[in-house]
Order: structure tokens, then C-alpha cells, then sequence
């Protein structure tokens, strides 16, 4: 309150110097009335506003808080202090400066009152007369003139022939409501009696009134005359503050002089433009001030949390996200207060509890889901408990692996590296400064923090065009391994994905792992390129160790010399992802190696004996029964098993998935989340944890996957297991939101009954004429997709990206309808270019006529999404 009070004074001293320098001897009453006024507001209502574009005026890494300064050595050995009795020392309820302002608001709001009263008994007892809508009253034994609303008060001793021209100025007092200036004044000088710049704006405005009366006045009359009159009287005048008096002393010379002076110029008016920078400096000044407020604010804050137990901070941050919500703050600006966004390995504690009580909001409170039925580690692990785990492999590895285009390493000390992180940071580094996708390179221990940026990457020596890597997706021959030679294009594909899957777990010595320490699920990603004359190329890996990441390099090293691919009849480099997994067991085997993106699942070879522990979990892929959602129990295989559980799964969530929240947070475009939760022994979910765009997407899929009913549990040779579940959520954010994949890909409004159904859910999809003659639907929908992305592919002018000075990698998102006839209709495209865009809609709107989709035996319009990605070098 005392820093509002000094900063409007402040404002109102700068805007009363403008008007006496500048404004005052100006012939403009009604504009000085207008700026009297309007300045007087101003400084009120000023210090309350904060324009954010301002703070940056005076940024906040200038204000630089240095530390305390000790003078002297201190005499007193902290280890031989004298615990003394704690001595409370109590503070008056209310300072003493508050107690003397509302003694002075009292006794000023006291004398406004008293004045009050006066004017009434003068109404009463005088005698009075209505004309019109004025109220004329005769002050008996007086000569004083004065108005008040529409109340004009005429002294019975001024004389008849002067009566007429003091009526029509008090009459332009009454007209123009000059009381309420006054009484607006009055109440200033009630809140702020201590302040004698609202006296002086009382002062100003009446002047400016008893102008405006008289140059309205002299139009009806002589001047001379009107001179003579102010002279000539007795003055009596009532001490009143907020009435217009005819006669009043001090004012009688400043108005003769300003009757007598000649009219301003129009041109002067631009000296209201002042106003503007005048405004302008004090709202920078009052967003820039905010700053060190807010900084003041948080100190004040966490002076005041520090001396907090943790149940006390839960229960403070709690409350006020309660509080924040009845007060009907969105939920957006909850998010911002209580959801770390801090890229921090380890958050403060406040942060912490902040983060465990939003969760405890949204799943308790705003969706009744009992706390026992919520993960431990979102509303439970106590902070010590959370620091403890952060010093697990598995928290490194998940901060490590969190953004995809910023590489981390967590080591113990960063001032001390052991030789094992010092070489595991050599070989990320080179892979940092190998990798063009890498932004930046992060090392902490938890406490500091050494980032790398990398500098531009020079592109003078890049390969020329013919050197372009084609993905092995969309490459027209794809290289060959050995004992693959002969067979059809798609069956090549399936080929050298078995052949080198089989290769890997062939050569992968799987006893390092356990040699290593490491236990449970180990996966190794391994990049490498197929080049022009079949050589492997190129290998990087990622791996929870730098040994395991040196075995799977050593391992593709080894791979045979293949048959290169080839695109539009020329030899090409083929990249090519391979992610090793494997689970640790009494025996250790490789129960997976999987070609991203390829759909071949290369499990656990039958007959293989993997032996399961108790507590080990075991991946859905190779369980020998699947965990049970309700409904799924009357079927007899395992496949059909698992197939009702994803089908169930996809469907739950599409029914309780918000996807509005995408939009409210200004999210555009495909929104992928990816969810990793547990099926536990008991059958309950456990261990939920989401990656998304957002805090907000993140904690509605936690939400919803806690919100799933008990699943019967996995049973690995006859004892329940816990089972782990990886479940990606994708949608697109339309006009209308709808979850377009959980294993279901789509933007129709009515995905079950409506005349336009996505691809994937359709039950007979748009297919292309030259695979009407495969036997099954899943052959048909594979045999489209590859020759429409062929045809795009042959068709697509990809110099015009590189005519138009776009670099890297470049992706077009298409989303098109094939009509009930067959045709094609493009419903919208997003590329990095206009032109680009316009290329891919030419060619998409050139791919031949197709046979149409059905869905429940009636040709229906069906959604087709495609993305279009190359890489552009020079």
C-alpha cells in the first residue's frame, strides 16, 4: 500500500508540472479540464498496470543481488554455541503510519460531512425558487454567490442590475456539472488527506471552472462592464471546497487577466500531445519495477517455505491450487504455477511438491480416482525418495534420453569425472558433432551444468546430389543380403530384415550385460548406412553402457558385404535403424531386434527357455499369457488375447481422452504421447509415465491410463508376472478434436457411422487397381500405401526445394479424401514453403483413380494422411 501511495503522488507531481509549465496559461479550459481530470485518474490507476512487452525496458539480469559483505572476524565458533531460550517477540497488530492514516481519513471524511451539512441548512432555511430545472435559493443578509448541482445560491444584497449576469455564470457551473470535479477532488482528499497535490489539483480545477463560466458569460455581455462588476463588489464568500463561488478574492485578478487575454492558437494543442510520452515513461517504469517485485515476492516466499516440513509444504501448495480453482483460474494458469517446465536433472524441492500436488488435484479431486490407485511416484515418493532415484541408471537414462535433439550425459561430479564418464562423454561428444540433429550438448551432476553449443555447420563440403541417402521405405531396390538374391521386392525387404535380425543375435555376446552389472530390459539402438558399393557404413549406437554400445558397432562391423540398393537405376546409400533388445535372465537371450518401421517383430524363437524370476517383468511380446482386459476372457489364444486388449485399450482411451486440451494450449497440427505403464502381479496399473508437447497432454494421459479397470495379470509358467505396456497416443488437432491414433488413425467426426471414415478403420479400404487381385484386405491396404508412396516418390520435383534455398531435412504433410468415386480431394497441406506445398498437392491430385473404400457394405469418402520427407544437400 505505501509503495502505491509514493508511486501515485509521484505520477501526479509530473502531470501537475506539465500543466503549470506548459498548459496553464493556454485559453483551452475545456482540454485543461479534460487533462485535470484524466491525469488525476491516470495516477491512480497507473501503478496497477504491467505491460509484459516492457520488462525487457530494463532487463532482469541487469538488477544483479551481490552477497552479504562480513566485516571482520566473527568471534563466536559455531560448533560452542549456546543454545539460549527462544524469546517471541510480539508486533503490534497495525503500524503506527496505518493507524494515523485512518485517524486523518476519519477526521477529513468528518469535515466533508460538516460542509455537507452547511449547504443543507442553507436550503432549508433560506427561501427558494425552481426555474426549470435549477433550484434558485436567497441568502438572507448576504452577498455571496455560489452554485452547487443544480442548487444556484444568490446573496438578497446584490444588487438587481447585476443579478442577471451573475445567474447566467452560476447557470454554466450548473450546465456543465463542474460539481461533480469538485466532489470527485473532494473524495482524493479524503483517501489521501496527508497528500497536498490533490489540494493543488482542487485548486486548479475551480479556477478552470470560474474561466469557463466567464468566457460564456462575456458573450452575452460587455466586457468592460463584467469587469467592473467583479471589482466592485464586497466579497463574502462561503469557505467551502467543493461549491463554484462567484466572488472569491484570489481568484478575481487571475480571471480579469485571463478575460482580457487573446484566444491561443489552434497549434498549441499539440501541447497535449506530451501527455503521451509522459504515459508512456511510467508504464515502463511500473513494468520494469514489477520485476524486482516479483524477485522480492519469491524471496519472501521461500523465506517462508523453507522452515516447512514436507507434509506442511504439500498441504500449503494443495491448498492453494484449491483455492487458484474456486477462484475459477484456468486450468492453464494452474499449470503454470504448479508444473515444473525446468529441463533441470533435479528440481528443487518446492518444485517438487508443486509437481506431486497437481497431479494429486487432477486425479483426486477433479476425477475422484482414489489415491491408492495413483503410480507412487507421481503423488507419494517424498523428495528424498526422489533424490535417492535420481541417482539410478534409470532416471539418467530417462533425462538423457528425453529430448531428441539436445544430447546429456549425467556424471557424479562435474569437477571430478571418472576415467568410465570421461570416455562415455569423448564418445558423445563425437557423436554430438557427428550428428546434425544435436543442438546442444548437456553435462550436469545435478547441481551445475556445462552446455556445448554447437557452431554452424559449414555446407561447402557436403556430397554432391547424386551422393542423397534414400530411405529404405520408399527405395525402389532395396540392397540385397546374401541368400536373398532372387526373390520378389516385398520379400526382399522381409529378407533382410530376418537375415540381419538373426545375424545379431547370432554374433551379440548377451553374457557382457550381465558382466556389466546390468539387469532387467537392455535396448541398444544402432544406426548404420548401406552404402554404394554394400558396405556398412556410418555406425553410431545408444546404449545404458559405452560396452554395450562398442558390441553392437563390433557386431555390425561384421555384417556381409550385400548387394547395393538402387533408386531410378543408380546405386544409392540406404540408412538403416536396428534397435537390440533383450531381456536379462538366469539365461541371457536376445528376445528382440526389430527394423524400425518396417512391421517385421522378430520374437523369442519357440522352444527358446527363457527363465523368469519372481520380480522380473516380463514384455508383453514374449509373455506366455497375456494380462486380461474385462471382456477379452472368453478368448482362447494368446493372440487373439492380445489383440482384444490393444482393441480395448485403444478404444478406452478415445472415450475418456481430453483432446480439446491440445487446442486450448495452442497446440496445432499431430500431437504424439507416448505412455509406459505396468500391469502389476494384482492386475493393477502401476508405474504410469507420459512424454508429450505439453505438461497438460502429459497429465491427462496419466489420468486416463490410472483411470483403467483391473486387468486380469500375466502369467509366465504358472505365476503371475508384472508386464510392462508401451502405448503411443496420437491425434490430429482439427476444428473438431478426435484421437486419430491409438492404433487408429483418422479425422472423421463419426468414426463408426459417418460418410467420411479414416483409412485404417474402414472395412474395406480405397485401393488401387493393380492390387484388386491380391487375396486379403491387409495385402490390398499394404500393395496402396507402397505404390501411392512410389508414386509419389517418382513424381515429386524435389529440386524445387532447393531452387527455392531451403536446407536439410524438409517434411510436407498432406491429408487428402478418396471419394466415393475414387477420386482424389485434397483437404488441406502443410509444408515449409508455399510452392512445396502447391508440389505435393499437383501430385497427389495426379495419382489415377481408385477402386473406392466400403464400410458396412456402402461406398463411403475415406481420409488419407501421408507425409512427404527428404533431405535437401548441396
Amino acid at each position: 500500500m505505501l509503495y502505491y501511495i509514493i508511486q501515485t503522488i509521484a505520477f501526479q507531481l509530473f502531470f501537475l508540472i506539465v500543466y503549470d509549465v506548459f498548459l496553464k496559461r493556454e485559453t483551452f479550459f475545456n482540454w485543461n479540464r479534460m487533462y485535470l481530470l484524466a491525469t488525476a485518474i491516470l495516477s491512480l490507476i497507473l501503478p496497477f498496470i504491467k505491460v509484459s512487452s516492457f520488462k525487457t525496458v530494463v532487463p532482469q539480469n541487469y538488477i544483479i543481488s551481490l552477497p552479504e559483505v562480513v566485516l571482520g572476524q566473527s568471534s563466536m565458533n559455531p560448533n560452542n554455541t549456546i543454545a539460549l531460550d527462544a524469546v517471541t517477540l510480539e508486533q503490534n497488530s497495525m503500524p503506527i503510519w496505518e493507524l494515523v492514516f485512518y485517524i486523518g481519513l476519519f477526521i477529513a471524511c468528518g469535515l466533508f460531512l460538516f460542509k455537507l451539512f452547511k449547504i443543507v441548512v442553507l436550503v432549508i432555511k433560506n427561501p427558494k425558487q425552481s426555474i426549470g430545472d435549477i433550484v434558485l435559493v436567497e441568502l438572507v443578509n448576504s452577498n455571496a454567490a455560489f452554485s452547487f448541482f443544480h442548487y444556484i445560491f444568490l446573496g438578497e444584497k446584490i444588487k438587481a442590475e447585476e443579478k442577471e449576469a451573475i445567474l447566467k455564470h452560476e447557470l454554466i457551473h450548473t450546465k456543465q456539472k463542474h460539481t461533480l470535479d469538485l466532489l470527485f477532488f473532494e473524495v482524493l482528499r479524503i483517501l489521501f488527506w496527508f497528500n497536498p497535490l490533490v489540494y493543488m489539483y482542487q485548486n486548479r480545477i475551480r479556477t478552470l471552472h470560474e474561466f469557463i463560466a466567464d468566457a460564456n458569460a462575456v458573450k452575452h455581455q460587455d466586457k468592460n462592464e463584467y469587469y467592473q462588476n467583479l471589482l466592485s463588489q464586497v466579497f463574502e464568500t462561503r469557505n467551502i471546497s467543493f461549491i463554484n463561488t462567484f466572488f472569491k478574492q484570489s481568484l478575481i485578478k487571475k480571471r480579469i487577466v485571463m478575460l482580457s487575454k487573446a484566444k491561443s492558437k489552434q497549434i498549441h494543442l499539440i501541447k497535449y500531445a506530451l501527455l503521451i510520452p509522459l504515459v508512456f515513461g511510467m508504464l515502463v517504469y511500473t513494468s520494469a519495477e514489477a520485476q524486482e517485485i516479483i524477485k522480492n515476492e519469491r524471496n519472501q516466499e521461500q523465506v517462508s517455505t523453507q522452515d516447512l516440513t514436507d507434509k506442511q509444504l504439500k498441504e500449503k501448495f494443495y491448498k492453494e491450487i484449491l483455492e487458484m480453482d474456486k477462484m475459477d483460474d484456468s486450468e492453464s494458469e494452474i499449470i503454470t504455477k504448479y508444473m515444473s517446465h525446468s529441463d533441470k536433472y533435479i528440481i528443487s524441492k518446492e518444485e517438487y511438491y508443486k509437481n506431486q500436488m497437481y497431479y494429486k488435484f487432477i486425479f483426486t479431486y477433479k476425477n475422484n480416482i482414489p489415491e491408492e490407485k495413483i503410480s507412487k511416484g507421481l503423488i507419494k515418493m517424498t523428495y528424498d525418495e526422489y533424490l535417492e532415484w535420481k541417482k539410478s541408471d534409470e532416471a539418467k537414462y530417462d533425462w538423457e534420453n528425453k529430448k531428441m535433439d539436445v544430447m546429456r550425459l549425467v556424471v557424479k561430479d562435474l569437477d571430478n569425472i571418472t576415467v568410465e564418464e570421461n570416455e562415455k562423454y569423448i564418445k558423445k561428444e563425437e557423436l554430438f558433432f557427428n550428428d546434425k540433429h544435436y543442438k546442444e550438448f548437456v553435462v550436469t551432476d545435478g547441481k551445475d551444468y556445462k552446455v556445448i553449443i554447437k557452431p554452424s555447420v559449414s555446407l561447402s563440403n557436403h556430397k554432391p546430389k547424386e551422393h542423397v541417402e534414400v530411405p529404405f521405405a520408399v527405395i525402389e531396390q532395396v540392397p540385397v543380403f546374401p541368400g536373398c538374391e532372387g526373390l520378389p521386392q516385398n520379400e526382399q525387404k522381409k529378407c533382410i530384415s530376418d537375415k540381419i535380425s538373426k545375424f545379431v543375435a547370432r554374433k551379440f555376446n548377451t553374457d557382457l550385460a550381465t558382466q556389466l552389472g546390468l539387469v532387467g530390459r537392455q535396448r541398444i539402438n544402432v544406426i548404420f548406412k548401406i552404402d554404394k558399393e554394400g558396405n556398412v557404413t556410418g555406425i553410431r549406437s545408444r546404449a545404458p553402457h559405452p560396452d554395450l554400445e562398442a558390441e553392437a558397432i563390433r557386431v555390425i562391423k561384421t555384417l556381409p558385404k550385400m548387394t547395393p540398393g538402387k533408386h531410378n537405376g543408380k546405386h544409392v546409400i540406404v540408412p538403416y535403424s536396428l534397435p537390440i533388445i533383450f531381456q536379462l535372465q538366469d539365461k541371457s537371450a536376445l528376445e528382440e531386434t526389430v527394423v524400425v518401421g518396417y512391421g517385421v517383430n522378430k520374437g523369442v524363437n519357440k522352444g527358446e527357455n527363457i527363465s523368469i524370476i519372481e520380480d522380473v517383468e516380463v514384455p508383453f511380446a514374449v509373455i506366455e499369457n497375456v494380462p486380461v482386459y474385462p471382456g477379452c476372457e472368453d478368448l482362447v489364444t494368446n493372440a487373439e488375447k492380445k489383440s482384444c486388449m490393444s482393441e480395448k485399450l485403444s478404444k478406452f482411451v478415445i472415450e475418456n481422452f481430453n483432446t480439446k486440451k491440445a487446442s486450448e494450449y495452442g497446440l496445432q497440427g499431430r500431437q504424439r504421447i507416448n505412455v509406459i505403464f505396468k500391469i502389476d502381479k494384482k492386475g493393477n496399473i502401476i508405474g504410469v509415465r507420459s512424454r508429450g508437447p505439453h505438461p497438460a497432454l502429459e497429465a491427462e494421459a496419466i489420468r486416463v491410463i490410472s483411470s483403467l479397470p483391473k486387468i486380469k495379470p500375466g502369467m509366465q509358467k504358472g505365476k503371475a508376472v508384472t508386464v510392462p505396456y508401451s502405448l503411443p497416443i496420437v491425434f490430429e488437432v482439427e476444428d473438431t478434436q478426435l484421437l486419430d491414433e491409438v492404433a487408429v488413425v483418422g479425422y472423421a467426426d463419426d468414426t463408426l457411422g459417418g460418410s467420411t471414415l479414416p483409412f485404417a478403420i474402414v472395412d474395406k479400404a480405397p485401393i488401387l487397381p493393380e492390387c484388386k487381385s491380391l487375396a486379403t484386405e491387409k495385402e490390398k491396404r499394404e500393395c496402396t500405401s507402397t505404390g501411392i508412396q512410389k508414386f509419389i516418390n517418382r513424381n515429386f520435383n524435389t529440386d524445387l526445394a532447393e531452387s527455392l534455398g531451403l536446407k536439410g531435412r524438409q517434411l510436407i504433410n498432406v491429408v487428402f479424401k478418396i471419394t466415393k468415386k475414387g477420386k482424389i480431394e485434397i483437404e488441406k497441406s502443410r509444408a515449409p514453403h508455399p510452392d512445396l506445398g502447391a508440389e505435393a498437392m499437383r501430385v497427389i491430385k495426379s495419382i489415377p483413380k481408385l477402386i473406392p473404400g466400403k464400410h458396412n457394405g456402402k461406398k463411403v469418402d475415406v481420409t488419407y494422411s501421408i507425409p512427404i520427407v527428404f533431405q535437401v544437400h548441396k
